[in-house]
């Protein structure tokens, strides 16, 4: 009988903040329909321009994680700044997968020119993590933990999701219209990253989100992406319900 934390779902960003602002509606939305759901924070974030260090980052990030209302907020301690795609890093992040088995993991998912790097190679790490997590026969390399399958992977958009969001399987837009305030509530708690000056970054964020919402008929949204097509076997109730 494991001893960790059973999650149904686990969102996996580069920094503290980035899935918050990619898909903190989402997240808030999965923990009100009852599901348990974690957060997976590669790097600490630090150094940036007006934080004093990695314990005020951290202090943000639990705010956070409590706004949104997550079970569960993990830190890999990699490397901000210097963050690559490796097998240490892979093998990390699948040792999680397999302590807490998600059923669903949600990734970052687009490269964002003219920012950090460390947002494609996060994608790159998820993504072999995702794989990593079910191979058999290889249990010491995850201290001995059993192979678990990892049922769904999606992505999520750091960028502008309606310009420039890959499609190879589908689109899913996710209505965050009764969350979008503590979406916005749990970013407002890294105020390090964002001063007063950035305010209009908020006016941004809830702008572009009811945008998507208003293309799909509802208030809000956030898209995410699935590399594969999603399959229904009851298409009535997943278009009415």
């Amino acid at each position: 009988m494991s001893t960790y934390q059973q999650l149904d779902v686990i969102a996996v960003g580069a920094h503290p903040d980035d899935v918050e602002i990619a898909c903190g509606g989402t997240l808030a939305t999965l923990v009100d329909a009852g599901h348990k759901v974690g957060i997976i924070d590669l790097t600490d974030g630090e150094p940036t321009p007006l934080s004093p260090g990695p314990d005020v980052r951290l202090a943000e990030a639990k705010a956070a994680g409590e706004a949104l209302g997550v079970h569960l907020r993990t830190l890999l301690h990699l490397p901000n700044r210097r963050l690559f795609d490796s097998f240490e890093a892979r093998v990390k992040l699948a040792i999680e997968f397999r302590k807490h088995r998600p059923r669903l993991v949600i990734g970052l998912g687009d490269k964002t020119p003219m920012a950090s790097p460390d947002h494609w190679q996060a994608m790159l790490i998820t993504d072999a993590a995702v794989f990593y997590s079910r191979l058999s026969k290889w249990d010491e390399q995850f201290e001995n933990l059993p192979p678990h399958v990892i049922g769904r992977h999606l992505y999520c958009m750091l960028g502008a999701p309606l310009a420039n969001a890959p499609n190879p399987g589908g689109q899913i837009i996710v209505d965050i219209t009764s969350t979008i305030a503590r979406k916005l509530a749990a970013i407002r708690c890294y105020k390090t990253q964002f001063p007063p000056e950035k305010e209009h970054f908020f006016e941004r964020m809830d702008a572009a989100d009811r945008y998507l919402g208003r293309s799909a008929g509802v208030v809000a949204a956030e898209m995410l992406i699935s590399p594969r097509p999603i399959v229904t076997k009851d298409l009535m109730r997943s278009l009415f319900e």
